[in-house]
């Protein structure tokens, strides 16, 4: 890892010397091609990038170097795509919004999310990963246990269950985040034993740190972002928060962002606060030596009668017997 002038993390200077390479592609567009190879992306007149034209049989992630020099016309991809930014800027329109992706930035596009890219200069060095959705499923067990609805929703954004949207993180100080996608890199492009066990772990981990910085993410949208504060406010005040409170710290009238909580998540507030509760409840009754009617006070539940019931119909079974069975 070393930094740039401005004290940006940037990627290992031998993995950069190696994907910054002029490519075959590249060579040709230098000489006098001016669109990109279709037949190297697309199926036919589809606009669609297909996963089958840049992984071999049986992969399900692949790794290769951005083409630069050339513009690349609107187009979605049939698989979840990575982008990230490992030195210089590439600018892309994403669904209509123009996006501009700086050293150490990570973007994630849904399957169906429609994206256009500006021409890069040779000083701008981006990777794509090329993710089968099937992929995934090998990485959600490093998430941990708590099924919490920030990270219900993170999550289905993450591993393109939300097909046209995208996720644009601005993490190039958060140095855990760089060197997990710089060790995502390395295993592919060095092809290294046991390659799909090492980078599904680190995958997940690289979820896991992507939860915790939440703060550092653009939504492909305001009423998105809007959804997400209430779930980050939810996390942190799940004791006794107010829907009327963060919307009036969002501007948002009542009635409006309850609809918009409801159609992005399926569920209202109350559903979902209650959710984070009893979540928060189980976790404690797993890993903590509380009483079970202390924990109900901990997590906004003054009657305990009302948690057990509650505890009971979400769980299947009481609290105390949900401690046995850790």
């Amino acid at each position: 890892m070393r930094y740039n002038i401005q004290g940006v993390i940037i990627i290992n200077a031998k993995i950069l010397e190696k994907i910054s390479a002029v490519t075959a592609e590249e060579q040709r567009i230098l000489t006098g091609e001016q669109q990109i190879d279709r037949s190297l992306y697309m199926d036919g007149s589809r606009d669609v990038i297909s996963g089958d034209k840049l992984l071999k049989p049986g992969e399900i992630i692949t790794v290769r170097p951005h083409t630069r020099f050339i513009a690349f016309p609107e187009h979605s991809h049939d698989y979840v795509e990575m982008v990230y930014m490992c030195t210089g800027e590439t600018r892309h329109v994403v669904n209509g919004a123009e996006l501009v992706l700086q050293t150490g930035e990570l973007l994630m596009l849904g399957q169906n999310a429609r994206q256009s890219i500006a021409p890069a200069q040779k000083g701008d060095v981006a990777v794509n990963f090329i993710v089968r959705p099937a992929f995934f499923s090998g990485t959600l067990p490093f998430l941990g246990e708590e099924d919490t609805p920030l990270r219900r929703f993170i999550v289905s954004c993450l591993t393109g269950e939300n097909e046209g949207g995208y996720l644009l993180f601005h993490v190039a100080d958060i140095l855990p985040i760089q060197n997990l996608i710089e060790n995502l890199i390395y295993t592919l492009t060095e092809k290294i034993p046991n390659r799909r066990g090492i980078l599904q772990s680190t995958m997940g981990l690289l979820f896991a740190q992507l939860l915790n910085h939440t703060d550092a993410l653009q939504f492909e949208s305001r009423s998105q972002n809007a959804v997400l504060s209430v779930l980050r406010y939810i996390e942190e005040y799940y004791q006794n928060g107010s829907l009327s409170l963060i919307a009036e710290e969002l501007h948002y009238e009542l009635p409006y962002l309850s609809r918009m909580i409801r159609q992005a998540t399926g569920k209202n507030y109350k559903e979902l606060l209650q959710e984070k509760r009893l979540s928060q409840a189980a976790w404690l009754l797993k890993n903590t030596e509380k009483k079970v009617d202390e924990i109900s006070f901990c997590v906004g539940y003054e009657n305990v009668s009302y948690f057990h019931r509650l505890f009971a119909q979400r769980f299947g079974c009481s609290p105390k017997k949900y401690r046995d069975c850790k």
